[in-house]
């Protein structure tokens, strides 16, 4: 019989990285809690995590232990860490990124280290000399903010792993001239962790996201339309989803997930194109706004932060989609007449719009969805 299903939520991690946590049968339920929590034999000693998606029913993707100490393992191994090594957690630990260093953490029994306080670059940086930290995963947005404060990197810092979202090419290279070691990765919450990741020797050439390399675990494919499918030993076991006063456990229907993203892979190396639902019809051709998005950035030339820009699509009854400009804070009037001038026509934007704050998560992923409807509004 498998012991009562629980939610932990305690920022007393030692619990997490004990033997006896990864032993336990439990079923545990972290972040926002299903109601009711219910034990079902088929998916006992699991990890369950609720999805950042905002689309749809509430969702949560459950994890075997075992599976997640798979990820962990292969990552560890990636990245050299060893028992002399020293994480640093600094991501929410009911997100699959944070949870995940705990898991490694016991995996190569070694030293972990807790930023138990509201970010901030200076302090973040303080703490990362004082606890001497070898190996961290972090977000775009936070790296936005080492290299804007010009904070160099400690010496004894191996490895910055940045998930979450895309670390463009100028951001990246900044950060590597203040001495950080950062390696652009590729993950989800189903894969409980990094499914591809720069290599330790891309450290020593200049940054270029470019292409990721697959670990070891994962088998990755893609389609006709580019769209990716993984497969491996670390995969989830399927999701649970909160359907009035109860819970639905649905397995993944065979040993294959098919993913949102679309991707190139070439020689065991993984180069992103963007997410399904970011590739839309404007006039019966197929655009993608994450391209549009890159390719103002690049017209921009380091004179918009590309944090607080975003493109989104808007359903046109002529068109089908027509795409607008968004801006947090003030519109760069010159950067937007030069993309309007240079841009392929379906490319070019119906408006330019600005808010005050984007929509995120909680890990400081832009919320496009939200967006949309506030500039619908708006519009």
């Amino acid at each position: 019989m498998i012991p009562e299903s629980r939610r932990f939520f305690t920022m007393d991690c030692s619990l997490y990285i004990s033997r006896s946590f990864w032993n336990d049968r439990a079923n545990v339920v972290l972040g926002d809690e299903l109601n009711p929590i219910t034990d079902l034999v088929s998916i006992g000693g699991s990890v369950i995590f609720k999805t950042s998606g905002s689309m749809g029913a509430p969702k949560w993707v459950v994890h075997e232990k075992r599976a997640m100490l798979v990820s962990a393992e292969a990552v560890n191994a990636w990245l050299g860490v060893n028992q002399h090594s020293k994480w640093g957690l600094v991501l929410p630990i009911e997100h699959v990124g944070g949870f995940a260093i705990l898991a490694r953490v016991f995996q190569a029994d070694c030293g972990l280290a807790e930023f138990d306080r509201k970010w901030d670059a200076g302090e973040f940086h303080r703490w990362l000399g004082a606890e001497n930290v070898t190996h961290v995963s972090l977000v775009p947005t936070q790296v936005h903010d080492l290299v804007k404060a010009a904070l160099p990197a400690p010496s004894h810092l191996c490895a910055v792993v940045v998930g979450g979202g895309r670390l463009n090419d100028a951001l990246g290279q900044a950060a590597r001239d203040l001495g950080w070691p950062v390696l652009a990765s590729y993950g989800m919450t189903e894969a409980g962790s990094q499914i591809a990741t720069q290599a330790m020797d891309d450290l020593k050439k200049p940054f270029c996201e470019g292409s990721l390399k697959i670990l070891p675990i994962w088998q990755v494919k893609s389609d006709a339309v580019e769209r990716l499918s993984i497969s491996g030993e670390a995969l989830f076991r399927g999701y649970m989803f909160q359907e009035g006063n109860s819970v639905r456990f649905e397995p993944l229907s065979g040993k294959v997930f098919l993913t949102q993203d679309r991707g190139i892979i070439s020689q065991n190396h993984l180069k992103l194109l963007g997410r399904m639902d970011n590739l839309l019809k404007v006039l019966g051709v197929l655009v993608d706004i994450e391209a549009v998005e890159r390719r103002f950035i690049e017209i921009a030339a380091g004179r918009v932060n590309p944090e607080k820009f975003a493109v989104i699509a808007l359903p046109d009854p002529r068109r089908e989609h027509v795409l607008v400009a968004v801006f947090e804070g003030d519109i760069p009037i010159s950067c937007f007449e030069e993309y309007q001038r240079t841009a392929p026509k379906l490319e070019r934007f119906s408006d330019v719009m600005n808010v005050e704050v984007f929509p995120r998560s909680s890990l400081g992923k832009l919320r496009r969805g939200e967006l949309a409807e506030i500039c619908g509004v708006m519009r």
